[in-house]
């Protein structure tokens, strides 16, 4: 896009090293750096760059490039040439979302294969859409409508990856392509959700492809915990283990797409459902802040 800068160049290196700590010291609370196209320009520069920002401002300054390619190869191979810690966008998972939003019945236990929060986990920044694959843009990877829910709570709910919600699913997009916001306006439910319930060891139930579950088992300081299931194809129904913790508890779903309750056993064991093609988010109806979920949107209280 004729604005190429020359790394090897000793005053464009040093004119950019001072401007990352110039702009680290003029906005407090700035944590960290997205590195745009960052493939495309000297991985040597970045990994000095990114070395003197952490030596003048401590070791947490988060970095995350923008490596885009379906092929979790090249991001592991960019990541291996760094000598220091940084993340990437995980677009292989991006594309398997678009591909399974638009495959019936497909095999939702695949949807992680070759993707870098598999791979690397502690690298990866899980996404949906950016303002790149969003309609109408140089990389449109389409995710469908209905398929958003899910994918969203596959990054949201799950342990691995640190996750990225895109702007345009959260409020909507105008212009050319308008949509309404994702997941019929519940995407910060399901934000809420991971800050309040997203916690301590996680059990996948992944034995039908067409029907997910998992749960989050809960900390000592945060142990609520959740039950989440998501189905492809339809209505679906699976037993979970919450723990016996647990029992006698109500559980509910925080999205209210799932009605009804479900009362966990003595076994720690709860039948939780999904209504139709779509997901459900299962919490003590008791829990702490559950009383959240039935405010008008805020953003302050979606932060994590």
């Amino acid at each position: 896009m004729f604005a190429d800068l020359d790394y090897s160049h000793p005053d464009v290196e040093a004119d950019v090293k001072a401007w990352g700590k110039w702009i680290l010291k003029e906005i407090p609370g700035l944590k960290g750096f997205r590195l745009d196209a960052c493939q495309h320009f000297s991985e040597r520069f970045t990994n000095q760059w990114i070395g003197e920002l952490r030596e003048d401002y401590g070791e947490d300054v988060f970095v995350v490039g923008e490596c885009w390619s379906p092929n979790v190869d090249v991001l592991t191979k960019w990541l291996g040439n760094l000598g220091h810690p940084c993340s990437l966008y995980d677009s292989p998972l991006v594309y398997n979302f678009s591909k399974a939003s638009k495959t019936p019945s497909a095999d939702l236990r695949k949807i992680f294969d070759n993707t870098l929060v598999a791979a690397d986990s502690w690298r990866a920044v899980t996404c949906v859409m950016n303002h790149d694959t969003q309609p109408g843009q140089t990389v449109e990877t389409p995710v469908e409508g209905f398929f958003k829910p899910l994918a969203y709570s596959l990054i949201l709910l799950r342990r691995d990856g640190y996750p990225c919600v895109f702007y345009g699913d959260l409020y909507g997009m105008k212009g050319e392509n308008p949509e309404a916001p994702a997941c019929g306006g519940q995407l910060s439910s399901i934000m809420l959700a991971r800050k309040l319930y997203a916690y301590g060891n996680q059990d996948d139930y992944w034995d039908d492809k067409n029907c997910l579950g998992f749960v989050r088992r809960g900390t000592s300081d945060k142990p609520d915990g959740l039950a989440c299931i998501m189905s492809n194809t339809g209505p679906a129904e699976k037993q979970m283990h919450v723990g016996k913790d647990h029992k006698g508890e109500v559980w509910t779903d925080i999205l209210g797409w799932a009605q009804g309750e479900v009362t966990i056993d003595d076994e720690g064991n709860g039948k939780f459902q999904c209504p139709g093609t779509s997901v459900g988010i299962w919490v003590n109806k008791a829990a702490k802040d559950r009383d959240m979920f039935e405010r008008k949107f805020d953003a302050d209280i979606y932060k994590v």
